[in-house]
């Protein structure tokens, strides 16, 4: 099963880095307006978002927009090579380096759990099964605030091109609630 999650990974991520920087650009903000008439909540509900490395989806107009509807804002931390935790955020507060070529905030920031986890992926699937980056980062997380009894709504966050027929998927593989694309939003669980 892993090596067909990695050949199915590759292969995703060659047409997502296919895509050129103008069409990253412009399906980021098509992102940004079905997210932000799709994702309910009410203001104060913590919202982890991420910022994009590689040829990832740029979710910052997406995030000022859910900013500006009341949402509290946190960013995925590395603390080491099997952890990440979400620290808040505000727009216009400044990043340092967190490992795996991200940026986030600080140690000062506090950490937070989220109700609402806008997750990156490599892959997904029409039923809403998802491959991430290898590393099991995501999947860690959300079992560590499964365990502490949080179930935050997973919704992926990608463009058309990374979707497959089909993810093999293991038992320890967390299903998304939703997925969030240049063409829209949808609803897996209802």
């Amino acid at each position: 099963m892993k090596a067909a999650k990695a050949a199915l990974r590759e292969a995703s991520l060659m047409r997502r880095d296919a895509l050129t920087a103008e069409m990253r650009h412009a399906f980021s903000k098509e992102i940004a307006a079905h997210g932000e008439a799709a994702i309910a909540f009410s203001p104060g509900t913590i919202i982890a978002a991420f910022l994009p490395i590689r040829s990832e989806v740029d979710l910052q107009p997406l995030m000022h927009r859910l900013s500006e509807r009341g949402a509290h804002l946190c960013l995925p931390v590395v603390l080491d090579r099997q952890t990440i935790c979400f620290r808040q955020w505000q727009p216009g507060t400044d990043l340092v380096s967190t490992g795996f070529g991200t940026r986030g905030p600080g140690p000062d920031a506090a950490v937070v759990d989220p109700d609402i986890l806008l997750v990156p992926l490599s892959a997904f699937d029409s039923r809403g099964n998802r491959i991430g980056y290898g590393a099991g980062h995501y999947d860690r997380a959300i079992a560590r605030l499964h365990e502490k009894g949080c179930n935050p709504t997973l919704i992926g966050i990608a463009f058309d091109c990374q979707e497959v027929a089909n993810v093999p998927h293991e038992p320890h593989d967390v299903a998304l609630h939703a997925i969030l694309t240049e063409s829209g939003y949808k609803n897996f669980k209802t």
